[in-house]
């Protein structure tokens, strides 16, 4: 029995040495650099994670090149744009983080939690939004006057997008929000009586001048700074209500959790070149400059990086890479 019992425990002993051995054997593979960009490592688990967050993003298995060559172009737009002293706060990631996790309809730990049983990780989501982040500040800045887009550039597209045909016709409002105030948790019969409120002041609102004054008077009315607004920021329903109020005087009764609210137009300035159709157009043709800046730019760090691919588990780069990797490295030896 004894020798029994000493079998046992020595066979205990081995499978539990056996087991860390295989612990130690996997945090090492996944610590194995792949890859050395300018001398910073990209690890396996890094490989591992980001491929898992792109096939959770698309749905769809990334080759290992291209997981791998997202890493690559991180750590080149980060070292670029901090040589430039743009480094993104942490709330700023993580503010663009829990606004991810707000367009998915979650909350910052149901995400994290997303990430983690997709094989992926918060940090790999974070890394990516903070260089997209410090990469846009930087090519924004350097690229401002050839980014900006010319009025003149925005009629001719309107003008070849309608065909000759008459296009929208924006403006630019100056108003002032007032509220009839309703305490918090009212009947709605506290609201019935303020919207009778509100309309009797609409029919003895007939200037900004006059009207403001005579509102800031009134018991339980807020009247709130001037909103410079433009038609192309507002949705469709807001703009057509705000076309159909002259100048000088209220919008239609609205109720909030504030109360009954109605909005003085106080000044209408028609625009031609920013309206919700030309908005889209500008941002259409300033979204394919920054594009092939951030392209050419991009490009031209890639060739100007030292770039070492360290581990043959990995897809290899095509032979163009390769000769290219090949004929840097050889001019940074001369």
């Amino acid at each position: 029995m004894k020798v029994l019992a000493r079998s046992r425990a020595v066979l205990t002993a081995v499978c539990t040495v056996a087991a860390m051995l295989a612990v130690g054997a996997i945090a090492r593979a996944q610590q194995e650099v792949i890859v050395l960009v300018d001398g910073e490592p990209i690890t396996t688990l890094d490989l591992q994670q980001r491929s898992k967050f792109i096939e959770l993003s698309t749905h769809k298995p990334p080759a290992r090149q291209e997981a791998l060559d997202s890493l690559i172009d991180e750590i080149l737009e980060l070292r670029e744009a901090k040589r430039y002293e743009i480094v993104p706060p942490d709330s700023e990631v993580n503010q663009a983080y829990a606004n991810v996790a707000s367009n998915m309809g979650v909350d910052t730990q149901r995400l994290t939690q997303i990430l983690t049983n997709g094989g992926a990780s918060a940090e790999t989501l974070k890394h990516r939004l903070r260089a997209q982040l410090a990469w846009t500040g930087l090519v924004r800045g350097r690229y401002k006057a050839s980014l900006e887009i010319a009025d003149s550039d925005i009629e001719a597209a309107l003008h070849l997008h309608n065909s000759g045909n008459k296009g929208q016709v924006g403006y630019e409002y100056i108003m002032r929000p007032i509220i009839l105030v309703v305490p918090h948790g009212s009947a709605d019969a506290a609201y019935e009586i303020r919207k009778r409120d509100a309309d009797a002041l609409r029919t003895r609102f007939s200037s900004c001048a006059d009207g403001i004054p005579f509102a800031q008077q009134l018991s339980e009315v807020a009247v709130r700074d001037p909103v410079n607004k433009s038609s192309a920021d507002l949705p469709q329903q807001l703009r057509e209500i705000l076309d159909n109020t002259e100048v000088g005087h209220l919008t239609p009764p609205e109720q909030t959790s504030e109360g009954i609210q109605m909005f003085a137009v106080c000044s209408k300035k028609e625009s031609k070149t920013d309206t919700p159709e030309a908005r889209k157009l500008r941002d259409e043709m300033f979204e394919k400059r920054f594009g092939a800046k951030a392209k050419r730019y991009l490009a031209d760090l890639r060739r100007q990086a030292m770039i070492e691919y360290k581990a043959p588990a990995i897809e290899e780069p095509t032979a163009a890479a390769k000769a290219a990797n090949n004929k840097k490295s050889a001019a940074k030896t001369k």
